[in-house]
């Protein structure tokens, strides 16, 4: 999993939950569809034309997790310029918060769109602080879509500078505990469909369930 929120973006997501009103769409997202049931992709090298339209977007970061959670997840777009302020695509009412794909981030194409549990909010707010997550519960993260790859061993690997242990990971689900420490039996690598942890020993060790797209 890679992350690339702006900090004043992830801290607005703890507060949002069922309040605020639909405003203008932000950049241009890839909408190029990830399939695989293997814990790696290939990125297509003809990705299809972003969504720009607010209902796209909101098909995007609804595909990242099930209908059950998506439907009533409230839908976040990403800041129109850097240091900008997110922008509000749907209320909701069940706690979660879903966005579309990163707009191009690294030049990567593919899609990434994700849907976080308040407790992965929790967790991703200490990411970009680069501060220590302080989880009272376990979190949850959807990105059923995969993501556009990223270091397993060092959460702030530059994405400009592929790294030898460099991931793409197909559709998966994330999953953070309280104490990291308490992942240590699982294996810090990738093997098949079999659950493992990414940043093993790092404060944003978490656990990566690949699943059938």
């Amino acid at each position: 999993m890679r992350i690339q929120l702006h900090f004043s973006l992830v801290v607005s997501i703890v507060c949002l939950t069922a309040c605020g009103k639909s405003a203008t769409p932000g950049a241009d997202t890839t909408a190029t569809a990830v399939s695989t049931t293997s814990s790696t992709t290939t990125i297509p090298s003809n990705p299809s034309a972003a969504p720009t339209s607010n209902d796209d977007k909101i098909k995007n970061a609804e595909s990242a997790a099930p209908d059950s959670i998506a439907r009533a997840a409230a839908i976040m777009d990403w800041p129109t310029t850097e240091g900008g302020k997110p922008t509000q695509l749907r209320a909701g009412t069940n706690g979660w918060v879903c966005y579309p794909s990163t707009p191009n981030p690294g030049r990567a194409v593919g899609e990434d769109p994700m849907c976080l549990d308040p407790q992965f909010q929790k967790w991703a707010e200490a990411y970009m602080s680069k501060g220590t997550p302080k989880l009272s519960g376990i979190g949850v993260g959807y990105m059923l879509a995969g993501d556009r790859g990223a270091s397993i061993s060092d959460p702030f690997a530059d994405p400009r500078k592929k790294s030898k242990d460099w991931l793409t990971a197909g559709p998966h689900i994330m999953v953070a505990a309280p104490n990291s420490s308490a992942l240590s039996s699982l294996s810090g690598k990738p093997n098949g469909g079999v659950p493992w942890v990414m940043w093993k020993g790092t404060p944003y060790a978490h656990i990566m369930v690949p699943v059938k797209s």
